[in-house]
């Protein structure tokens, strides 16, 4: 795949809206899928370690039903 193609997880159903994700001209950008137009741009190593962080747990509160 090409970085600059947007790309979903694999734990997205394939008909689902979801957060899409790219390497686009030296950032990293995110989107959700039904709103293309809105697009958050970080770099990557911001990117890295929020991915860093998510793998350790540290969002889960944000998903639970708590």
């Amino acid at each position: 795949m090409n970085s600059s193609e947007w790309q979903k997880s694999s734990f997205s159903e394939a008909a689902s809206n979801c957060v899409e994700v790219r390497g686009h001209e030296g950032v990293i950008e995110l989107r959700e899928s039904d709103e293309g137009d809105v697009i958050v741009h970080t770099t990557r190593p911001n990117f890295a370690a929020f991915l860093q962080g998510a793998k350790a747990g540290e969002f889960d509160h944000l998903i639970t039903n708590a």
